[in-house]
């Protein structure tokens, strides 16, 4: 009974972590140039449980058959489908219409990656996001706005599950990534968030009645070792 109370424990964290998730994504169903996050999770390797007889022959060993102590999160990675276009006619907006990401330098001087085109002029006519960061060029400076499709620096990672979300539609990652030779930029567009609310619901739905049947079998559990407690000693 214990060891049941442990892997509802484990089973009641996963949904947490699932929810938040959920949560995360449909908060974001807005935000331009967002990539959904999609959990997965793997099942403990299944162990043998013995025991061992009483009186004359306890040192026989008993094998019953095997446990799983429950689920856990294996990892996580970006739904790297396309989110729909949208036009919006100001010539500051930028849309990739192939894989890559733009690089933006942060203001503590990291670079950052993001789908997000909706970027502004600053003083000095040069593109920035909307929180300033600064949008970095193929010679790894700024990129000043003149006729024509800027030279935007554009880079494409063959694992995108790698990427570290930073939230608002940032990435960071451990590898520089690849220079994209030929970027497709649709200026004056914008790309959509590919979260999908209707499936997100759906999955909302499933973890709180995950959450219930847990809640129920932890009931179960509860009832059970308090009779143990409570009338085993009786005997």
């Amino acid at each position: 009974m214990i060891r049941g109370l442990d892997t509802l424990y484990q089973s009641v964290n996963l949904l947490e972590k699932r929810q938040e998730n959920i949560s995360g994504n449909i908060a974001n169903v807005q935000t331009s140039g967002y990539q959904a996050k999609e959990l997965f999770q793997s099942t403990y390797k299944q162990v043998q449980l013995h025991n061992y007889q009483g009186g004359n022959d306890n040192n026989q060993r008993i094998q019953y058959d095997g446990f799983t102590f429950g689920n856990y999160l294996a990892g996580s990675y970006l739904n790297s489908a396309k989110g729909a276009f949208q036009q919006t006619g100001r010539s500051t907006d930028f849309a990739i219409n192939n894989d890559g990401y733009f690089r933006v330098r942060m203001n503590n001087g990291q670079v950052a990656y993001t789908r997000n085109g909706n970027f502004r002029l600053n003083d000095q006519n040069q593109y920035v996001t909307q929180e300033g960061y600064q949008v970095l060029g193929n010679n790894n400076g700024a990129v000043t706005a003149a006729a024509g499709i800027p030279d935007f620096s554009i880079v494409s990672f063959p694992n995108d599950g790698a990427l570290e979300s930073l939230g608002n539609a940032y990435y960071i990652s451990q590898n520089a990534g690849t220079a994209v030779a030929s970027p497709q930029l649709e200026q004056g567009y914008l790309e959509q968030s590919n979260v999908s609310t209707a499936d997100e619901m759906v999955s909302l739905i499933q973890t709180s009645r995950e959450f219930q049947a847990n809640q129920k079998a932890l009931s179960a559990t509860d009832d059970t070792l308090k009779k143990a407690v409570n009338n085993l000693g009786k005997i």
